[in-house]
């Protein structure tokens, strides 16, 4: 079984732009991209558990696939999944939900802030 939280914040803070912060005190890792939260890392119901933007439609599907994905824990259930650890979770499937979020996010920023991320993948 992966590190759920190690992994998905290491794929996090491997991202252009990327904060952690625990404004909600200590058990909760809050990772953002120029001041917007796009994945928060904690434990519920006793298992390692994060939650991370997505597409209403997209989120819909991956809760129907996945037993270990549920609707965002204390979040806008349309627009945000929880992932719990579990065996069927795979590391490549983590980090691929962890970079959506993260661009999710990214693509609301303003174009100068979308430029300066660029700039920075490019180095």
């Amino acid at each position: 079984m992966i590190a759920l939280h190690a992994v998905a914040a290491k794929t996090a803070l491997a991202l252009p732009e990327t904060t952690c912060s625990q404004p909600f005190g200590e058990g909760c890792d809050v990772f953002k991209v120029m001041d917007k939260v796009f994945m928060l890392s904690f434990h519920l119901e006793g298992k390692a558990t994060i939650n991370l933007k997505v597409l209403p439609d997209n989120g819909t599907m991956l809760k129907d696939i996945y037993p270990f994905i549920r609707a965002g824990w204390h979040m806008n259930k349309q627009h945000w999944i929880s992932v719990f650890t579990d065996e069927e979770l795979e590391e490549e499937l983590l980090q691929d939900l962890v970079l959506n979020s993260y661009e999710l996010v990214v693509s609301k920023l303003n174009k100068g802030q979308r430029q300066r991320i660029e700039l920075l993948r490019s180095v």
